[in-house]
């Protein structure tokens, strides 16, 4: 049973997502303020993931979210909605940001697609159809046939499994695959992609990846 931390100062939201999650077969603990979030995200037993609210007494989220220890992933969950907002927590350590007011069921579907993710970079494997990813070996397999794939070929198929049912913008995918591939840019990204699911489709037999068109790709359904 994955154990989720709320870190919410409003009580109502607090309650909700504490009975929400609840209903969904989660472990869940919750605190008021930032300092006690962060006692309970470095107590044991560890937290699966943390839900936390930005503008907090005690200690705000933004101070809270590097002393949470790596491994957890961590949902921001607040009223601020600018892109700089965004952007800023996304590149400094959260895997996902959710603007209140929020719908219920897609929070819900955010929490276990990121444990679906973290869990499966914990067991050092990503799954989507019959790709298989080994993150710790740097390996690709459609059912048993394995796909020789570059390093930045690698890197963006691991961003797209990672969160299979999102569209992940050009931008992001730059973002994200700049500390393992500082060479790929915006002029040569198109081709990586382009040669990624040549590879996929000549081993699988069908398109892996679906561009979207004016915002970025994602893995075909």
């Amino acid at each position: 049973m994955a154990r989720i931390l709320i870190i919410e100062d409003d009580n109502d939201i607090r309650n909700i997502l504490t009975q929400e999650l609840a209903r969904e077969g989660y472990d869940t603990v919750a605190a008021s303020d930032g300092l006690e979030g962060f006692a309970l995200v470095t107590s044991k037993p560890s937290p699966d993931l943390v839900l936390m609210d930005l503008m907090l007494p005690g200690l705000n989220g933004e101070d809270l979210l590097p002393q949470i220890p790596s491994g957890i992933p961590v949902i921001a969950v607040s009223a601020k909605a600018s892109v700089d907002d965004k952007v800023e927590l996304l590149t400094g350590g959260c895997v996902d940001y959710i603007t209140k007011p929020f719908d219920i069921k897609e929070l819900k579907a955010r929490v276990a697609t990121h444990l679906r993710v973290s869990q499966g970079f914990g067991n050092g494997t990503l799954t989507c159809s019959d790709i298989t990813l080994f993150t710790t070996r740097h390996e690709v397999l459609i059912g048993d046939a394995p796909v020789h794939l570059t390093r930045t070929e690698y890197a963006i198929l691991k961003i797209l499994m990672a969160d299979p049912g999102a569209v992940i913008s050009k931008s992001e995918l730059l973002s994200r695959t700049k500390e393992d591939t500082p060479d790929l840019v915006e002029s040569s990204l198109k081709v990586h992609i382009s040669n990624l699911r040549k590879k996929l489709k000549d081993t699988g037999g069908r398109d892996y990846i679906e561009a979207v068109w004016g915002i970025g790709f994602k893995m075909a359904e």
